[in-house]
């Protein structure tokens, strides 16, 4: 699934070609529905409008019009969203095709698996509602420290399950939470109440930074995504944890290891990211005992 990085760079690929631009029409492209159908009422709502902005929020992206309505676009398993020449061929399972004025381009959504959306809100109000009603969390650059902690702190869930949760932080996916816990030097199967504050700061520092890098490096290609102009993403290169299931770990040479958590494949060193279990419920009691003793 694209996560923020991929879908980061799709906005900063589409941004300067869309802004200012007028869409001219819609049309579907397939008769098959996304996870969310189509309104057919949409498309004249559409026509002869402004693009004011493009922007992000977690993993949606967001295409206001000078209606004040908002496109929210979610990639889902295998969405594409892309800018392309208007001769080119319709590829297969290509949803919606977003014809500009006044240019060669057109913008195409295509998405094989069909697990994302398309969605017109009548104004940037009624997206923050839909946010607020689905929980979702802020973004992972410069979380307040005190919240992060807490956030933490508050579960028993294992770091992995957390870093997942779109109401704790917007737009880390699996690829980002392996390889940041590996940054971190964290085992993934740790509880997040066992968390030292030190540990947790390191964590959402990690997580910030991995997050960045991958924008630098135009996201992760590792099966149908590209950013918005069609290109592939880089930073598949530079994995150091995820999917090396078996690879030398590039700090200490031990074979990276994988196990299931929260549903989710999870890669990790075991000697760079020891999990030590007793070590971890002892300190998780005196931090236990040290807090009700506060209170």
């Amino acid at each position: 699934m694209p996560e923020l990085p991929e879908v980061e760079t799709v906005v900063r690929d589409l941004r300067p070609h869309l802004v200012g631009r007028r869409l001219a029409s819609v049309r579907r492209g397939s008769r098959q529905s996304l996870r969310k159908p189509w309104r057919s009422s949409w498309n004249a709502e559409i026509a002869g409008r402004l693009v004011q902005s493009v922007s992000r929020r977690g993993k949606w992206i967001l295409i206001e019009l000078d209606s004040r309505a908002v496109l929210v676009v979610h990639l889902g398993m295998t969405g594409q969203l892309t800018l392309v020449s208007c001769a080119d061929p319709i590829a297969d399972h290509t949803h919606l095709i977003f014809t500009l004025k006044d240019g060669p381009v057109e913008l195409r959504f295509r998405d094989i698996r069909r697990f994302g959306s398309a969605v017109l809100f009548p104004s940037p109000s009624d997206v923050e509602v839909f946010f607020v009603q689905a929980k979702l969390g802020p973004e992972p650059f410069d979380l307040p420290v005190q919240y992060w902690r807490e956030q933490l702190h508050g579960s028993k869930r294992c770091i992995k399950a957390v870093l997942l949760d779109q109401t704790v932080a917007a737009g880390v996916g699996n690829i980002y939470a392996d390889e940041s816990l590996f940054a971190a030097r964290l085992h993934p199967s740790r509880r997040a109440c066992d968390l030292s504050d030190a540990e947790c700061d390191r964590l959402r520092k990690s997580v910030a930074s991995v997050l960045r890098r991958a924008i630098e490096r135009r996201g992760s290609s590792i099966r149908n995504y590209v950013g918005g102009s069609g290109l592939q993403g880089k930073y598949q290169n530079e994995f150091r944890a995820y999917g090396r299931t078996g690879e030398a770990c590039p700090r200490c040479g031990h074979a990276i290891a994988c196990l299931r958590l929260a549903g989710r494949s999870s890669h990790y060193c075991p000697i760079c990211q020891t999990n030590l279990i007793a070590v971890n419920a002892a300190e998780s009691v005196r931090r236990q005992r040290k807090r009700k003793g506060a209170t």
